[in-house]
C-alpha cells in the first residue's frame, strides 16, 4: 500500500503544506516527511489526525488503487460479442465482485439457443426496445424502462422477438472474488 504517497496526493492536490498539517496534528515535519517517503508507518490514531487535517475519511487514505473510483469512457470501453455478432457486449465497470455491461440485441438474438445458468445474482434494465426474458418457468415481456432481476444459478434465457434492437443494462453480482480484468 502506498499510503505515504496518498497523503501526499491528498495534500499537494489540496494546495495544504506539511507545516499546516503539522500544526493541526500536533506532528513533527521530519515525521510527516517519513510518513509520506513511506518510511514509517503511522497509527491509525494519528492518521486520523492526518485524515482530519487533510479533511477526507480515513477509509480514504486506506485505499488500494485498485479500490478507488475507477473511470472508464465510453470511447474506452471493451466491446466483445456474445457468441454472434447479433449480440453486442459493451463492459461498461467491473469490481471484484460485481460486473456492468450494457448489451445490445439484434432484432431475433438471444442470450443463447437454451437457458443457461451461472454464479451470481443480476439486475436488468430495458433501455430501449423490448425483450423476453425466462428464468425457468417464468417467462415476461418487458419494455423500455422496466427492470427484472434473478438469482443466475437458475437456468435463464433473454431474446428480441421485435424488428428494432433492444439494449438492456446488467449488473451482475457474484460472490467469489474475480480480478478485475481491463474494460
Amino acid at each position: 500500500m502506498d499510503l505515504g504517497s496518498n497523503i501526499r496526493k491528498i495534500r499537494k492536490r489540496k494546495g495544504i503544506t506539511i507545516a499546516s498539517i503539522c500544526a493541526a496534528t500536533g506532528l513533527s515535519q521530519g515525521f510527516m516527511s517519513q510518513v509520506e517517503n513511506d518510511k514509517t508507518s503511522p497509527s491509525i490514531s494519528t492518521l486520523e489526525q492526518i485524515a482530519s487535517a487533510l479533511d477526507v475519511p480515513l477509509a480514504y487514505l486506506l485505499l488500494k488503487k485498485e479500490e478507488r473510483m475507477q473511470v472508464v469512457r465510453k470511447t474506452e470501453r471493451r466491446q466483445t460479442s456474445g457468441g454472434t455478432e447479433q449480440v453486442r457486449v459493451s463492459h461498461i465497470g467491473r469490481t471484484p465482485h460485481m460486473r456492468m455491461t450494457i448489451v445490445e440485441l439484434a432484432p431475433g438474438a438471444a442470450s443463447g439457443d437454451v437457458p443457461h445458468a451461472h454464479e451470481g445474482e443480476e439486475v436488468h434494465m430495458v433501455v430501449r426496445g423490448s425483450v423476453t426474458a425466462q428464468q425457468g418457468e417464468d417467462v415476461y415481456r418487458l419494455s423500455e424502462g422496466d427492470a427484472f432481476s434473478w438469482n443466475a444459478c437458475v437456468p435463464h434465457r433473454v431474446w428480441n422477438e421485435d424488428a428494432e434492437p433492444a439494449v438492456i443494462l446488467i449488473a451482475v453480482y457474484t460472490d467469489s472474488r474475480r480480478d478485475p480484468e481491463p474494460i
